[in-house]
């Protein structure tokens, strides 16, 4: 980070709930940053302020004078939190989804745009070290032509999350990473859903869709399984790469260079691979968060391709949109086509 005038940036945090909590940890020993106030109407049971105010809500979180909030509020109160800080002139990052509908996401976006603001969305496994390094190896040509992404995202109820379905909270973690990774955006997305806990949203997904360059993509969600799981599969000419987001690992599974047996007439007949090398790399592991908020600061300050890095309101509404398609799909038994 590069400071002009070494003046740090008030922050305020609206929400402190399990990942406001987070927010407020690491915000609160940021360079370039002072946590001057958070917000929680529920106030702070756990301790999170650390001795700074804690607020009833955004207006007198914008009444304290700062120059960005974090907000992670449930997704229904994304839109009028939101504008609030936008009517302010607040530089604002929302916790994913941006909002909990197409419609909502729009208004944000744009309202955020018009203002000349810096608004962000926290998709945060954009920042898991994983990922990032298999972005750049997929960007130098290692997996060469790719051709399909498998993700898994399963483990047990969330008892904080209330006001949405396993695909608006889980499901746009990989639908945002799969066409970060990628570089391509979703085309046609088809999907099945499954209610199995009760609650009146969905707690299961099995979607299935295209990305722009013909990439088949698969994303398996739910909330209903007592194992945990958070990993992403790309498959491509030369092999795959495995990125496990929950220890940050990330392995390549080589195609083998031995050429097939000569006696096996059946098996020269196909083009398939066989296996070969397996390599697990060694790569910093710094922690996602504090990587997402440093490039929201840097963003706020227009230095270091902190615009750059950080993750739009644009691309937010994008990921809302698949969500959604991947709902309606579910709900009416088609393949919906989106614009790329």
């Amino acid at each position: 980070m590069s400071e002009g005038n070494g003046k740090k940036l008030r922050a305020g945090l609206i929400g402190l709930g399990m990942m406001g909590r987070h927010h407020a940890r690491v915000l609160g020993s940021m360079e370039g940053v002072e946590l001057v106030a958070v917000a929680d109407p529920g106030g702070d049971a756990h301790g999170a302020a650390n001795g700074r105010p804690v607020l009833s809500d955004v207006q007198a979180l914008i009444a304290a004078g700062i120059d960005f909030a974090v907000v992670a509020v449930p997704t229904v109160f994304h839109t009028e939190t939101g504008l609030a800080l936008a009517e302010a002139g607040v530089h604002t990052l929302v916790e994913k989804p941006l909002a909990p509908d197409v419609e909502s996401a729009t208004l944000l976006t744009e309202t955020f745009e018009r203002a000349g603001l810096v608004g962000a969305v926290g998709h945060i496994e954009r920042f898991n070290p994983s990922l990032q390094n298999l972005r750049k190896r997929l960007e130098h040509g290692e997996l060469g032509e790719v051709f399909q992404v498998v993700t898994r995202r399963q483990g047990p109820f969330p008892n904080r999350i209330a006001d949405v379905g396993v695909v608006k909270d889980l499901a746009t973690h990989d639908i945002d990473s799969t066409a970060w990774v990628t570089r391509q955006p979703y085309t046609s997305v088809s999907a099945h859903t499954a209610y199995r806990s009760g609650r009146e949203h969905e707690d299961l997904i099995a979607m299935t869709g295209r990305l722009a360059d013909g990439t088949v993509v698969n994303h398996l969600v739910n909330w209903l399984s007592p194992m945990k799981e958070r990993v992403t599969i790309v498959t491509g000419e030369k092999g795959c790469f495995v990125a496990d987001t929950l220890t940050a690992d990330l392995t390549f599974y080589a195609n083998a260079s031995a050429p097939t047996i000569p006696s096996w007439e059946a098996m020269q007949a196909f083009r398939g691979v066989s296996e070969g090398d397996m390599v697990r790399f060694a790569i910093p592991k710094p922690e996602p968060l504090r990587t997402e908020l440093e490039a929201f600061r840097d963003a706020v300050l227009d230095v270091d391709g902190g615009r750059d890095r950080v993750v739009s309101m644009r691309q937010g509404l994008q990921v809302v949109r698949v969500a959604q398609a991947a709902l309606d799909s579910a709900a009416k038994g088609i393949t919906v086509e989106l614009e790329a």
